[in-house]
């Protein structure tokens, strides 16, 4: 039997600019691509035609057909558990070595954790590397070693990193460029004759494994260059096309944040700014995963939430009697997708308004978001909430009406997603802002305060 590598693709899925996936093809054994739907995961999926699993499914059937026309090779797709699947491939294939990129996520390091005690256990060993975040933990410290839980301090440390090593890199047309060696692409292509040749290896379809089709359109990959360059002028109106809906490729690396990180680097700070956001939270989660299921601030966990299941169900509806709140949610509802903007109104407006727990929301953010990403929901949760790290403070209780009236001030957005607003069909709003301010604020302080008794 043949000895093989093992590249096992999780939120890395492309074949271009991907760290584990060069270091197996360098590994001087044939590579064997394996992707696991893990039912530890899928199995908690309500709904049946969630968009998420078809976009995962047709991405791996266009890296799969890629790699048989062009590399003579295919891609393994099991639906399983994974140490189960793991199991099973020991008896199947002679294994060398298992490669993997690092996820950060709680479930996905005691995952890795079980996978890497099999393999140890028959004598192979589990190669991880960095491509999800631009740095981990360990790379952005504070002077005394201890990690960052304030933002603005991280970022400057961030990017002040990424002066370390500057390196002259080469491109294909032999121009040459100064490149931080933190954005030096992994070429995968250059050593492409390394993949297992195979003949193709049919996959689960959907129906295999209890799913449906969607007719939820995913945003492109692909984001102009005008639209980040105009970003810190666009990203606030909900209205207009100023966002680059890239989450989703992010959460599930269809494109390379190195090669998105450099491109940002030169054409607008905001938007690098946001991915510096997305490594904080990465490392924020990974250093207190805590958070995944209690408030990142201890004291915020002695806040007595309402909890009314009712009005819960009215701003899952979009039927608060606030315009914004309700076209944001109706948004989501419809397309997978919320503007940035308005993520922050809804949600400050379910924890402040309604005083319902954080965790109801994003978890039903988790279910409905194409861009779902444990620590960046997470971490915008609680900032709403007031719980998180670089918290809106409690007494902050952001106005739907005047931030419809800054974002949104020609009612475009709301028209496009309440159609019934301005008629007698709409709503009457649900609960009085000043009431609801401060109700909130008396909440919050008592709840404070018995943290401290």
């Amino acid at each position: 039997m043949q000895k093989v590598s093992v590249f096992w693709f999780r939120r890395d899925l492309r074949l271009e600019d991907n760290a584990g996936l060069h270091a197996a093809l360098k590994s001087g054994n044939p590579v064997l691509p394996l992707f696991i739907f893990d039912r530890e995961i899928l199995d908690d999926l309500e709904d049946k035609k969630d968009a998420r699993v078809s976009f995962l499914h047709n991405t791996l059937r266009e890296m799969k057909e890629a790699l048989e026309t062009e590399h003579g090779s295919s891609l393994l797709v099991r639906y399983g558990y994974p140490i189960e699947v793991l199991k099973a491939l020991l008896q199947e294939y002679d294994i060398a070595a298992v490669y993997t990129n690092r996820d950060y996520e709680p479930y996905a390091k005691e995952r890795d954790g079980l996978a890497e005690e099999l393999l140890s256990q028959n004598g192979i060993p589990f190669h991880t590397f960095k491509d999800h975040v631009i740095f981990e933990a360990e790379e952005v410290c504070k002077k005394d070693g201890g990690t960052y839980t304030v933002f603005t301090p991280y970022s400057r440390t961030w990017r002040a990193r990424l002066q370390d090593r500057v390196s002259t890199v080469e491109d294909e047309n032999g121009q040459t460029t100064e490149i931080s060696y933190y954005f030096e692409p992994h070429p995968v292509k250059a050593h492409a004759q390394n993949f297992l040749k195979s003949e193709p290896i049919p996959m689960p379809s959907l129906a295999d494994m209890g799913f449906e089709p969607t007719d939820i359109e995913i945003p492109s990959a692909t984001v102009s260059r005008g639209l980040i360059k105009n970003y810190d002028k666009t990203r606030d109106i909900p209205s207009v096309k100023g966002t680059s809906r890239l989450g989703i490729h992010f959460r599930f690396g269809t494109i390379s944040i190195r090669e998105k990180a450099r491109r940002a680097l030169q054409l607008n700070q905001t938007f690098l700014n946001e991915l510096i956001w997305r490594d904080f939270y990465s490392q924020i989660l990974d250093q207190h995963p805590h958070v995944a299921s209690r408030s990142f601030r201890p004291k915020y966990d002695h806040i007595e939430w309402r909890n009314d299941p009712a009005e819960f169900q009215r701003w899952c509806e979009g039927k608060t009697g606030y315009p914004i709140v309700d076209a944001g949610m109706r948004e989501l509802n419809t397309t997978g997708y919320m503007h940035n903007r308005v993520r922050m109104i809804t949600a400050s407006f379910l924890t402040k308004h309604l005083l319902i727990d954080w965790r109801w929301g994003e978890a039903y953010f988790a279910k409905k978001l194409l861009d779902f990403d444990l620590a960046s929901n997470n971490g915008g949760w609680q900032w709403a909430a007031g719980s998180g790290t670089d918290a809106a403070p409690y007494f902050r209780v952001f106005n739907p009406y005047s931030q419809q009236k800054k974002f949104d001030k020609d009612f475009k957005y709301i028209k496009q997603w309440v159609p019934e607003f301005g008629t007698d069909a709409y709503p009457q709003p649900m609960v009085d802002h000043k009431m609801a301010r401060e109700r909130c604020l008396t909440t919050y302080k008592e709840g404070l305060a018995k943290s401290e008794a």
